[in-house]
This record gives C-alpha cells, structure tokens and sequence, in this order.
C-alpha cells in the first residue's frame, strides 16, 4: 500500500473509502475549549449518519470508557450490533489496539477518512500511524476540537506538513454522494445538509 499523487486526485466514493472516528465520549467533551462544542459533535454525528446512510464502512474507538464514558449513543446508535473498540491499552492511537486495526484491515480500503478527540492526540496520532502503514489519510478538521485553540491549530498543522489531506463534512458528504442523482440524495439533504451548515440548510 502507498500513497501515490494519483491516488489523491481520486475523489473520495462511497466504494473507495472508510471512516474512523475516534474517543467521541463525555469527558472528553468536557475538555474541548478550541471551538464550540455543539458545531464539533454534530459534525461527527453527521458523518457518522452520512456513512450509514451510503453504506460506507465505520470503525469506532474510545478509550478508557469507565472512566470517560461510553461512546456518544447519537453515533453508536447509528451501528447496531456493531462494537466501539475500547482501547485495551489505552493508547491515543486508535490504531495501537488490536482489535481496532483487524477492524481496518478487514474493510480492505486504502482511503481513510479520521477524526476524534483531541485534535494533537488521538487523532493525530491515528491519522500519522495510517500514514505510516500506507493508508491515503483524509483529516476530518471541522470534527475534532482539542484543549485550546493552539493545540487544535498545530495538531492540525502538525497532520498536513505529514500529508494528511485536510476537508470539511459537507465537502466529505459530496464525495461520497459524488451527484444529485444519487437515490440517496433526499435522505442526505434531510438528516445531514439540513443538520449542518448554511449550504443546503434551506431544503
């Protein structure tokens, strides 16, 4: 597996790629201070609801649940039958823990979108250890808030100098939609476009 200048200029689909969001869990909600908190959890839950919604492959992981609560429920909720990954070593690599990377290596892609708290942490350190293993890493920005505003900054700095590509939910949900002709247009503009953004928020 290796990231080629090609292989970035194919817009992401809905066949082409996966998603990994990382320790969306209480406590560490109550730690991020880099932006508005409502903004960055529904667009987690978005992506999350665009992925269900086109069938793209989801990997959830969390550390530490006992102590920072079980992942959000408007997002595992989303994924019946399906497990968040509780970290058995409690790494801020979601990729260090077994079980999360069988996760990845079974859905067989090599595009893969990632975002979580914090931004300079688990995040970081996810989307680095994937480019690491080849993987074509896209860094989910408007979905991760960190402790401060710098260490949302530099962490996200810190991912692009690495070659992590950066983008946005409704940048990410066009892709993977690619048209309006998708039968699925209608339910993404009701339960995605209109829950984020000004874009589409009028249909």
């Amino acid at each position: 597996m290796t990231n080629s200048k090609d292989g970035k200029l194919e817009l992401l689909a809905d066949k082409n790629s996966f998603l990994i969001l990382v320790d969306y869990q209480p406590a560490m909600f109550k730690g991020v201070g880099s932006g508005d908190k409502t903004v960055i959890k529904t667009a987690a839950i978005c992506a999350a609801k665009a992925a269900r919604i086109l069938n793209v492959p989801v990997v959830l992981s969390s550390i530490s649940p006992k102590s920072m609560g079980e992942f959000i429920p408007e997002i595992a909720g989303l994924f019946p039958g399906q497990t968040a990954f509780a970290r058995k070593i409690p790494s801020f690599d979601a990729l260090e823990d077994e079980g999360t990377m069988d996760a990845v290596k079974k859905i067989g892609r090599t595009k893969l979108v990632v975002s979580g708290l914090w931004t300079s942490m688990c995040f970081a350190y996810t989307a680095l250890h994937a480019i690491r293993d080849g993987y074509e890493v896209y860094g989910l920005v408007d979905a991760a808030g960190d402790s401060t505003l710098d260490a949302h900054k530099y962490g996200i700095k810190r991912m692009l100098q690495a070659g992590v590509i950066p983008i946005t939910l409704e940048s990410l949900v066009s892709e993977w939609m690619h048209d309006w002709n998708n039968p699925k247009a209608g339910e993404l503009v009701k339960e995605v476009y209109s829950k984020y953004g000004a874009m589409i928020g009028f249909q």
